[in-house]
């Protein structure tokens, strides 16, 4: 009975948690979220003249379709999705030069859904997905604090494949 209660409850958390938005600005600024920081399946990020960069491959976020809600003047987004991902940009609204550039757009099939909506006032929005996601979570600040942090606690690192790695893993574990 104790474990059916603390089961209900951490799926109520998930539950909650998916309804939530995150919010994400960076105004002249680069601003990284990688690994788990959050369990909500929509996103608003606000960007003037900085870059932003967003990792979704978290184990830690519920099933079901993604929305990122973009208001972007001058900037750049790039998103870490998994393989497979579908992303829909029909709702994303283009001002002056701007572009969603997606290496394997045509050939996503079967993933998770991307509704990418909002508007782009001479921005880019990048998709990095797979060994390229995982490359660029590893070449930063972010993951090397992840490795001394996990190193620290008897850990494994979960920035460079979060989908894989639950945080608080210990090195141990198989």
């Amino acid at each position: 009975m104790n474990t059916q209660t603390f089961t209900k409850a951490a799926q109520e958390t998930a539950e909650k948690a998916a309804e939530q938005t995150e919010r994400v600005e960076a105004y002249y600024t680069s601003v990284k979220r990688l690994g788990h920081w959050t369990g909500a399946r929509t996103i608003d990020v606000t960007a003037r003249r900085g870059s932003v960069q967003l990792d979704l491959r978290s184990a830690q976020i519920p099933e079901g379709d993604l929305e990122v809600r973009i208001t972007g003047e001058r900037s750049l987004l790039k998103l870490l999705v998994p393989d497979g991902t579908v992303v829909d940009e029909r709702e994303l609204a283009y001002e002056g030069r701007s572009e969603v550039k997606d290496a394997q757009r045509h050939s996503a099939s079967g993933g998770r859904r991307l509704k990418l909506t909002g508007v782009l006032k001479r921005s880019e929005v990048r998709i990095v997905r797979g060994g390229m996601a995982t490359l660029t979570a590893m070449f930063s600040r972010e993951f090397v604090e992840d490795c001394r942090t996990a190193h620290r606690g008897g850990t494994l690192p979960t920035v460079h494949a979060p989908e894989s790695v639950r945080e608080g893993t210990p090195r141990d574990a198989d």
